[in-house]
């Protein structure tokens, strides 16, 4: 289950850093989720791959969650990740979502890079511009002052980490759980 929640100002939570906001939802909706998350834990994985379709499904497509993702990077392999969305444009979530279902086949293998730009190659990047991304020392920047905004200014601890109209939860939550949150919400 996830820890209690705790309140941060709804301003200094919503103020966007360098990188472009990745949002789901429409903007007028009641309840606003903000995700902190990383690419190479496996408690953000399972949550992006069994709760968040659900969460979609009945609350951000009927218009009753707005939801925003940030990155909260923990080790190199999560930033370049990370990364390999941001460079995707508008394909940020459907790169997201291949990255969380084959973490198991890149985050941790023995040759990172490789699995890497195996995933990268299904999400349509070729071995230029996976190298371009990568090397992209200005996005990298960005990342990392996510991270740290993310660290220091809101107090995250561990990841994933949700702020649901401002009240902070950490850990993976069930749908049943977030429905709990939202449902007292609206």
């Amino acid at each position: 289950m996830a820890a209690m929640a705790a309140g941060v100002d709804a301003e200094l939570l919503l103020e966007a850093g360098g990188l472009e906001e990745k949002v789901l939802g429409e903007a007028g909706a009641p309840v606003t989720i903000v995700e902190y998350a990383s690419m190479t834990c496996a408690h953000c994985a399972r949550y992006h791959t069994e709760t968040l379709p659900e969460l979609k499904r009945k609350y951000i497509e009927t218009g009753r969650v707005r939801y925003i993702v940030r990155g909260i990077p923990t080790d190199p392999r999560a930033e370049a990740g990370l990364m390999l969305a941001y460079c995707s444009k508008g394909n940020y979530f459907n790169v997201s979502d291949l990255l969380y279902k084959t973490q198991s086949e890149w985050a941790w293998a023995k040759d990172g890079r490789s699995a890497l730009l195996k995933t990268a190659r299904i999400a349509g990047f070729s071995q230029k511009s996976f190298e371009a991304c990568l090397t992209d020392r200005e996005l990298l920047d960005e990342v990392r002052a996510m991270r740290n905004w993310g660290l220091e200014r809101l107090g995250i601890e561990a990841v994933p980490t949700f702020f649901i109209n401002g009240m902070k939860h950490s850990g993976a939550m069930s749908i049943d759980e977030m429905s709990a949150i939202i449902d007292g919400m609206l």
